[in-house]
């Protein structure tokens, strides 16, 4: 298991973690993902995941993330 660090930006309210979580977590080889609102903090856990699917399924719920 490996762990991939994001900073999301645009988020503002429980909906876009939601929002976020949902789209990150059907990302091939993901296997957890945790969101914190109040920092913008993405944390991707899994096997094998790829950082540019992460930031395209951030992208695809409205959002945007960089590396951490």
């Amino acid at each position: 298991m490996s762990t991939l660090d994001f900073t999301v930006t645009g988020m503002t309210c429980q909906h876009c973690v939601a929002s976020v979580t949902e789209e990150v977590s059907e990302v091939p080889g993901v296997s957890a993902v945790d969101v914190d609102l109040a920092s913008g903090a993405l944390r991707v856990t899994g096997e094998g995941v790829d950082g540019d699917q992460v930031r395209a399924a951030v992208a695809e719920a409205g959002y945007s993330a960089s590396a951490a």
